[in-house]
């Protein structure tokens, strides 16, 4: 399980097009050197709440675009840049940009977007949205799974959270169930496991860690939070 954080694929659903403007249709046939070419994938990203983001995709012979959260096309979000304002729980989820010439449409690959908020007393709480994806694993969870979440930063973040300085107490917790597995990897790939809540030992052996929650049945459809104690934004 050391190195099995699992990868978080959303599929999305070209039929979600039928929401695209019929401007982005053309007369005739188009060849092949006319289709669409992305250069630059929109990417990862974990926003403090309140603050703003902007995803991007950079593409050659477009004539239009759209961008789709969790697989539904957002209304009049049709230029290459995706740009989020006072970002809330709501905003939380996986970001698609189409990219359409005449007929043609080519989905960039999906851009997940966790957030989290400093809530007092050394406490930070971190919004991701469950996967409905299932597995196993003896080591953790330790049962056969009905989805995940995973809270990570990308490298260019920072790859996950800092253990604070100053203190010895580093714990996450699912505080909305008790029937989840909690599990932390170290950048040094040291790990844990445990039901509800897990603790990291103190000293701690890597200098960042991310997170994941496994549901063993009823995977949430929502925004789903843990808390962080002795880590840093």
């Amino acid at each position: 399980m050391k190195k099995q954080i699992v990868g978080i694929i959303v599929a999305v659903a070209v039929t979600a097009w039928a929401q695209i403007s019929a401007a982005a249709k053309s007369d005739g046939d188009e060849d092949q050197d006319d289709f669409p070419q992305i250069i630059s994938q929109p990417t990862d990203t974990d926003v403090a709440l309140g603050s703003s983001t902007v995803l991007t995709v950079q593409s050659t012979n477009a004539d239009s675009f759209q961008w789709l959260r969790n697989g539904v096309a957002m209304d009049g979000q049709t230029n290459n840049s995706l740009k989020l304002e006072k970002v809330g729980v709501k905003d939380v989820g996986y970001y698609t940009c189409c990219v359409v010439k005449g007929y043609e449409v080519v989905p960039t690959r999906t851009a997940t977007l966790t957030a989290f908020a400093a809530t007092g007393g050394g406490t930070i709480t971190v919004f991701g949205l469950p996967v409905v994806s299932g597995g196993s694993s003896s080591s953790c969870p330790g049962f056969t799974y009905s989805g995940y979440v995973n809270f990570i930063k990308t490298a260019s973040q920072g790859w996950g959270w800092a253990p604070s300085a100053g203190t010895t107490l580093h714990t996450v917790t699912d505080t909305n169930r008790t029937d989840t597995k909690v599990y932390y990897l170290g950048q040094r790939a040291d790990d844990g496991c445990a039901l509800t809540t897990v603790a990291v030992p103190h000293p701690t052996v890597s200098a960042k860690y991310r997170f994941t929650v496994f549901f063993p049945n009823n995977v949430p459809t929502n925004t789903y939070a843990i808390k962080l104690i002795g880590f840093d934004p």
